[in-house]
């Protein structure tokens, strides 16, 4: 399933992170997932909300730079090798995967992993084609 993605940009500084986070709070937009990777200098928050458009729009009236990315939740068995399993079937589509990260929620023994490849539509289909 395709989901759009928020990436905010970050000072790279104590505190930083939780303003944008406490904005959305503010504004009741739950956060499904994130993940944040970082330099010395500046970060990117990445992360999967219930209502993007609402969020994109809160974050950026509050002066944060705001990309949105096309990326992929696949469902996952959650047990030993379920994840082996979607990266042998991305590897033998030649999907090239640019970063992934789990998603929060479980249910039914499962679990939800987001991907961001270089082509979302392709992924889906040969991933789908794959069983996952």
């Amino acid at each position: 399933m395709k989901l759009q993605q928020l990436s905010v940009f970050l000072e790279n500084r104590p505190g930083h992170l939780a303003e944008p986070l406490a904005l959305l709070s503010r504004e009741g937009i739950n956060i499904l997932s994130l993940s944040l990777a970082d330099t010395s200098d500046f970060g990117i928050l990445r992360m999967i909300v219930r209502d993007w458009e609402r969020a994109a729009q809160v974050l950026k009236a509050d002066d944060w730079v705001v990309k949105l990315t096309e990326v992929v939740a696949v469902d996952v068995d959650d047990r030993p090798g379920g994840l082996a399993e979607v990266l042998q079937a991305a590897g033998k589509a030649e999907l090239k995967i640019e970063y992934m990260y789990a998603f929060s929620l479980r249910r039914n023994h499962r679990a939800a992993l987001i991907f961001r490849f270089e082509e979302p539509d392709r992924a889906i289909d040969a991933l789908s084609a794959a069983g996952c």
